[in-house]
């Protein structure tokens, strides 16, 4: 155990070493790249071109990165080129793109509202509280959340403006510790080859959310890591892979639930497989038990506040986050047989794991991944039938960058056996190698188009400055900054004290106020009642005075708003609100409720026209 212990801890600080190289590269590069008066992304080609040079030289830097391996020289300065090479290509693939906007990618639309809402409220205060209901433990897991929140709050940044450095310097570290732990347990040449592999594929698939990202990129070696731990075949050893393997399912759950519950399916399915094969079942439950409280211990850092509310109450049988079923959900993903780059790919992959999973831990170790999403994806589609989802539409990243690692392992052995059975040797080497690098960056210099709706979206959403990237017209955002400041003079203090009211909910994603309610029951907290406080919104828009308003707040469950950002209307102030309809496609109903501005018409409230809103709030 004390080996174990050592080489972990050996593993660890290599780890942070790289990660302080790609948190430095991510930082001066992005700084770079933001002090340059580029045209916008979507109006102009000239990001795109400036990327592909980027690009070209990460490459260019990782290619020499594996020649020195293979040469056998300065392995030191190898793994740094490796280090900085991977970093970079991070960056650049996702810097250089929204180099002229301040929002990330998919911009404020959609779920990155309700992400940049959970990162306002962890940078305003480290406190595990909800993202938008007041005294609520958070129900979404917030670890890169709480990160990202102290990140901004060290350099004086808000939380939406700090959203796209920390996204894309979380994504280039995630990458280069996947680099070391892959250099662990293959060449080291192998290593930064699948690195750069499985890299794209997320950039590509899974970078718009970027706490999903970091751990889709470790999940390959991290499957390899926990297969030697628990296949031994006779072997003593592999504690050391255990509490590596341990600590990372604690960091899936701290960062995802869905990508800790595969986790943990994956974990528990090697180990069934393992007992079988090996028989060694009292070894293979104690590095269980290892794995499970390295993982509970982690884990419950950001859910035993939830746990511990939600003791005994109830939660809404409707409404709930799983209540989704777009199309990728209701099919199995088979990237192996689309006819692109990323199909050959995984063609090489499906054909490699078939070929040699018998013989070969690393392909043993992908196959029970892939096939436990498989699973995963049945049973989500099973479930369907009860009114719910296991939401396996988002594991189709964590697939594709499975079937990229083994498709990478199935390229480089098949070269070698290929150039095995011919005398001139280096040049078939020479001619898979060329043919492996020019593939690598036409589908690396095409990972922006892929991503063309998110950045486009980066740079027609208005930030929290009031700006649209593409110096068009703003949208209403930019009455956001005069909305607060009336709101300070109305209730000076901390706006985390504040309970805001309002549709318009992005709001409450550039600014830390609370909420009275969320965009939609999908990103509702279970324990908020999202359907009763709808259903009290719209009674009270049936009441005719202002002391029939104040009573019904008094009667209220829940902490009443301290101020209501309507949209102006002739007819009266309008809320837009929302109500589930799952099983339909779309999942979400749109309806508005009007209320008759004389009930707000008097002492125990200030009224403010403010462009196309208006603010009530309670004077007290």
């Amino acid at each position: 155990m004390r080996s174990a212990v050592r080489a972990v801890g050996t593993a660890v600080g290599e780890m942070l070493a790289a990660s302080v190289v790609a948190a430095i590269v991510a930082g001066v590069g992005l700084y770079a790249f933001g002090k340059v008066e580029w045209p916008a992304y979507n109006s102009s080609n000239v990001l795109h071109a400036v990327t592909t040079v980027g690009q070209v030289g990460t490459l260019v830097a990782l290619g020499i990165s594996v020649l020195l391996y293979r040469a056998g020289r300065w392995p030191w300065i190898a793994r740094l080129l490796s280090w900085a090479g991977l970093s970079g290509y991070v960056t650049v693939t996702l810097g250089v793109p929204l180099a002229a906007t301040k929002l990330y990618l998919h911009g404020i639309t959609a779920d990155q509202e309700f992400r940049t809402e959970f990162l306002t409220r962890l940078t305003d205060s480290p406190a595990l509280r909800d993202m938008t209901y007041p005294d609520m433990a958070p129900y979404y897991p917030a670890g890169w959340f709480w990160i990202g929140g102290r990140v901004a709050n060290l350099f004086g940044l808000s939380g939406w403006a700090a959203f796209k450095p920390f996204a894309v310097a979380s994504i280039a570290v995630a990458a280069v510790v996947a680099l070391v732990l892959w250099s662990r347990l293959i060449r080291s040449d192998w290593a930064v080859m699948v690195s750069v592999a499985v890299t794209a594929m997320v950039l590509a698939y899974n970078s718009p959310e970027p706490y999903g990202a970091v751990l889709t990129v470790l999940i390959p070696p991290v499957l390899v890591l926990a297969w030697g731990a628990l296949n031994r075949d006779g072997r003593s050893g592999g504690w050391g892979a255990a509490i590596g393997t341990g600590a990372f399912v604690g960091l899936a759950g701290s960062f995802y639930t869905l990508y800790f519950g595969v986790t943990v399916l994956m974990v528990c399915a090697m180990a069934l497989v393992a007992a079988y094969l090996t028989r060694q079942y009292l070894t293979i439950f104690l590095k269980l038990v290892v794995i499970g409280t390295l993982a509970a211990m982690g884990t419950g850092l950001v859910w035993a506040p939830y746990l511990i509310e939600s003791f005994g109450a109830i939660t809404p049988e409707t409404g709930s986050a799983t209540h989704y079923l777009p199309d990728a959900g209701a099919r199995l993903s088979l990237p192996m047989l689309s006819f692109s780059l990323v199909g050959i790919l995984c063609m090489f992959g499906t054909v490699w794991l078939f070929l040699r999973v018998r013989t070969s831990r690393r392909a043993q170790s992908l196959a029970i991944g892939i096939v436990v999403i498989y699973l995963w994806t049945l049973a989500s589609m099973t479930v369907t039938v009860i009114g719910r989802t296991l939401l396996s539409f988002r594991l189709e990243p964590v697939l594709i960058a499975l079937l990229a690692a083994a498709g990478v392992f199935g390229f480089l052995e098949f070269s070698r056996s290929w150039a095995a059975k011919y005398e001139k040797r280096s040049a078939c080497r020479m001619v898979a190698a060329g043919l492996a690098g020019l593939a690598c960056l036409s589908f690396t210099q095409n990972i922006p188009g892929i991503l063309d709706r998110e950045i486009t979206l980066a740079y027609t959403d208005t930030d929290g400055a009031g700006h649209r990237a593409d110096r068009r017209a703003a949208s209403a955002t930019t009455y956001y900054a005069q909305i607060d400041s009336e709101l300070q003079k109305l209730r000076p203090g901390l706006r985390r004290d504040t309970v805001v009211l309002t549709a318009d909910t992005s709001f409450l994603s550039y600014y830390p106020y609370l909420g009275f309610q969320a965009l939609t029951s999908h990103y509702a907290n279970p324990l908020s009642e999202f359907a009763q406080r709808a259903k009290a919104i719209e009674s009270w828009s049936k009441l005719t005075t202002p002391a029939e308003v104040e009573q019904a707040w008094a009667k209220l469950p829940w902490r009443a708003p301290d101020a209501i950002l309507f949209r102006y209307d002739p007819n009266g102030y309008t809320l837009r609100l929302a109500e589930d309809v799952y099983p339909n496609n779309p999942n979400v109903k749109r309806y508005t409720v009007s209320f008759d501005p004389k009930l707000f018409e008097s002492s125990d409230f200030t009224v403010q026209r403010i462009g196309p809103f208006v603010l009530v709030v309670r004077n007290r």
